[in-house]
Order: structure tokens, then sequence, then C-alpha cells
């Protein structure tokens, strides 16, 4: 891993001498690995917040394998004893255990016995039924050297004569690197620093620095009280580009089944468990919530969906 990210900044130090057709071929490799994760992995086969055809999980498969985080049915798992064993030893990115663990330690640690055992017990029928699911998990290996490495460094070598070197590091190598570490801030930035609009109970907060740069996976304290709105936010595509790009594929028929949850459900959330802000704010008043006794729970219409 150290030596993966002293390359990207060697492909730093390359962008100053790089094609600005490389650059702006990095920027849309970028955004399309992000998707394989965001619109794919995450929003379509660990929440199944929506329904795709065929020619879009397919599509979002590939994206998924350039941007090199397991494959989509382990990935879509872990992400889902995330969420239902949030901030517990089971929780595989647990941020209670600091920001370098939820951020890249996970990784370079044995999975904690809860963690394996949990995610022993969650059913994934759903995933391996899928036959794109299964073929991406047969030919993992390949398909992520060729979308992760091959493919990036190829093209710019091929269409406008970029150097080898300079195509490797830079929409190759920089490029993955980056994915990866705006993917670890969902679990470690987005768990530690920011406002609790919906739920101030738990430890996932709205950070617009994650929101800008992952796509739209910063609103994550209204995604853990609400996992199942596609959306992953109260609003229609703020700050958000892969909700835009899902509402894209609904319109042309890629898409469909969206869930997204009532404005006076998350509403009620909000007014019952919220920290006062809105936004990525504060507003200025006093939290107006503790007149709540320590009795008060939930209703059942915002408990935290899980799968």
């Amino acid at each position: 891993m150290a030596i993966l990210h002293v390359g990207a900044i060697y492909g730093i130090y390359l962008t100053f001498y790089a094609q600005i057709y490389t650059l702006l071929f990095a920027l849309v490799y970028y955004n399309l690995s992000c998707m394989g994760i965001t619109a794919g992995a995450h929003r379509l086969w660990a929440h199944k917040t929506y329904s795709a055809r065929l020619p879009l999980r397919i599509f979002l498969a590939c994206c998924n394998s350039s941007a090199l985080e397991n494959d989509i049915i382990e990935w879509a798992r872990d992400h889902r004893v995330h969420h239902k064993y949030s901030e517990t030893d089971a929780d595989p990115h647990n941020a209670k255990r600091g920001f370098f663990f939820a951020h890249v330690g996970w990784l370079l640690s044995r999975k904690h016995p809860e963690v394996k055992a949990k995610g022993q017990g969650l059913d994934v029928s759903d995933l391996l039924a899928d036959p794109v699911c299964r073929i991406q998990r047969r030919f993992y290996i390949e398909s992520a050297i060729f979308f992760c490495f091959v493919l990036p460094t190829i093209i710019p070598w091929y269409f406008w004569s970029e150097s080898l070197v300079t195509a490797y590091f830079v929409p190759g190598i920089f490029r993955y690197v980056a994915v990866l570490n705006v993917t670890w801030c969902v679990n470690s930035v987005a768990h530690l620093w920011g406002n609790k609009p919906y739920d101030k109970r738990i430890n996932p907060v709205e950070n617009i620095f994650v929101a800008i740069f992952s796509n739209g996976e910063g609103f994550h304290n209204y995604h853990h009280a609400f996992p199942q709105d596609y959306k992953t936010s109260e609003y229609p595509w703020k700050l958000n580009i892969t909700t835009a790009f899902i509402n894209f594929m609904v319109l042309i028929g890629q898409a469909y089944n969206c869930k997204e949850v009532a404005p006076e459900v998350w509403k009620k959330r909000q007014e019952k468990w919220g920290d006062g802000s809105k936004g990525f704010g504060f507003s200025d008043h006093h939290d107006h919530h503790d007149h709540h006794t320590p009795e008060d729970t939930s209703t059942e219409d915002d408990k935290e969906h899980t799968l």
C-alpha cells in the first residue's frame, strides 16, 4: 500500500508534463471508477435501492473492476455488515477505533472475529443469483488488472500518443489511489467530522468534502438513517453526481424502481432526533430535542432499515 501511494505521488508530479487530453481522460475515468462503487456496488447491489437492466449492470460491473476494491459480492456483503453492526467490533471499518483504522488500517490488519462471524451470517443469495456478479467474481483478477491498469494506460498511449509511463502513472496509478482514498473517506471522515441533521444518536455525519469528491456519498447521516433511499440524500441531486447518473439511466430506460423516503418520514426523524442543523452547517438555535426522555425510542417508520 505504501509503494502504491508513492507511485501516486509520482503520478501527481507527472501531471505537470501530461497532455491535457490525458488529464481530462484521467478525470473522466476517475468518475467512472467512482460510479462503479457508488451507483453499482453501493446503491444497486448492497442496498438494492433501485433496479437496473442487464446493459447497465454490465457497465457498472466493469466500472467497479476499474476501482479495484474487491468484487461486487464481497464489497456488498462487507457493506451490509457495516450498516447492520455499525461502530461495533463486527463493523469492518469501525470508526470508533480511530481515523486511521476506519480509513485504511482495516485493510492492513486481520479482520476482527466478529466481522467474519456476522458476515458469514448475512444473506447474499440475491447477489449470487445475479449472473453479472457471479461472472465478475469468477474473473475478478483479470477484469481488475484490465480495467484498473491496462485500459487507462493503453487509451492515452494509442489515441493521442501519450508516453506509456505518464499514461500508467496518471490515469492509472494516481487515478486509482485517488478513488481509493475518496472511498475510504466515506468510512472515516464521514463517520467522524460533520453535522447530524437527521439522527444525532449515530456516528455518520453530513460532510460536504466527501459529498463533492465521492460523487454524492457525503450525506452520510441521512444515508445511515435511511439506507433504502437511492439518492442517499433528501435532495434530488444536490452535490450528488451519482443520483444524477441514476436519474439519467431511468430516463433512457436502463434503471427503474428507484426507492425514496417520503419527506414526512425524514422530517419526522429530523425533528425528533436531529441535532438542529440544516444541510452541512449548524443553525443558530440550541438543540431543541433535549426534552425527550431517555425512554423515548424511535417509531417503526424511522428505525434504520438494514438488509
